[in-house]
């Protein structure tokens, strides 16, 4: 009997460790993805653009091989290549967020830059593919088109969350990285298909409401949809430069340079008259328009060297 008690006290403490270490890895893996916002609102902001001009049948279909291709990147691409720059050269992780960051800052002043210098071109998506008769062709195209984006924003996704994990047990750090790809994913392709999908439903109200309320409620869903992409774009644009200034103002002073970080802080502190909100929002701020000089210095170097180079690195089955 003894020995039977010995054995269930030890099942319990085996229980116990277990459920610490689950409760460990869902606390980083939250902490982890708090630090992403940024790159998932402008992640949820641009694949829509994606799904413009399909049948409305074809929309779910596409964004479930988008989550898909992201879920590949994620943990069979980026997972592995994480651990072993985390075991082997942890010294790699800030200057990888500082291109990561900056490829942000270039996307984010290219896409202002776009908007400003603009001549009305409306071919299509967001790599002028709607040109191209072929639908299936099309939408191959246009999913390994988003599926490339997705590659970048998930391996700056990764990095972070890496970044602010704190050093331990290798497979503690798989498990909530694996976590942290999992629950980005979910997030963001399942805004992405209720955003997508609401037109729908509010055409489908405006229909067949038996109320006039019911019927206006839906048009009202209807015109308010292209306002809502609209203001994403905006919102993920501004969190591209954000978040990118960030990530570099961080990370140099990672590596030893902490002067930015300190003179940033310092103005944040003496201008955000002791509220943390306003202190957030000055840091924001500078970070912002950090960003989006950095940003333009980069955009020549992007169109003649990062296009090139990220096509010829890219998996090929990404």
């Amino acid at each position: 009997m003894s020995g039977l008690l010995a054995l269930l006290d030890d099942v319990a403490a085996i229980a116990k460790v277990a459920a610490a270490s689950v409760d460990d890895i869902g606390a980083a893996a939250a902490k982890a993805g708090s630090k992403t916002a940024g790159v998932l609102i402008d992640d949820a902001a641009v694949t829509p653009k994606y799904l413009h001009g399909f049948e409305p049948a074809r929309e779910l279909p596409i964004i479930w091989r988008i989550a898909r291709g992201s879920l590949i990147n994620k943990l069979v691409f980026l997972l592995p290549a994480a651990l072993l720059m985390s075991s082997f050269a942890p010294w790699l992780i800030p200057p990888l967020l500082i291109l990561g960051g900056s490829y942000l800052c270039f996307e984010g002043a290219e896409k202002i830059a776009h908007v400003l210098t603009s001549q009305g071109d409306h071919s299509g998506g967001p790599d002028g593919s709607h040109a191209v008769e072929d639908p299936m062709h099309l939408e191959e195209q246009k999913i390994k088109g988003a599926i490339k984006t997705d590659f970048i924003l998930s391996a700056e996704i990764m990095t972070i969350a890496l970044s602010v994990i704190e050093a331990g047990n290798i497979w503690m750090q798989g498990a909530t990285l694996a976590l942290v790809g999992v629950m980005v994913t979910l997030a963001v392709y399942g805004a992405v298909a209720v955003i997508v999908k609401m037109d729908d439903v509010g055409l489908w109200l405006s229909q067949v409401g038996r109320l006039g309320l019911t019927r206006a409620f839906g048009r009202g869903i209807v015109k308010f949809m292209p306002w809502l992409l609209k203001t994403l774009t905006v919102v993920g644009t501004a969190a591209m430069l954000w978040v990118g200034g960030s990530i570099i103002v961080h990370s140099v002073a990672q590596m030893g340079w902490h002067g930015p970080e300190d003179f940033i802080h310092d103005i944040a502190v003496t201008y955000g008259t002791g509220q943390p909100f306003f202190e957030w929002g000055i840091t924001a701020s500078i970070d912002f328009v950090l960003g989006l000089i950095w940003g333009l210095i980069l955009i020549p170097v992007g169109v003649k060297i990062i296009g090139p180079m990220w096509t010829a690195v890219m998996p090929k089955g990404a």
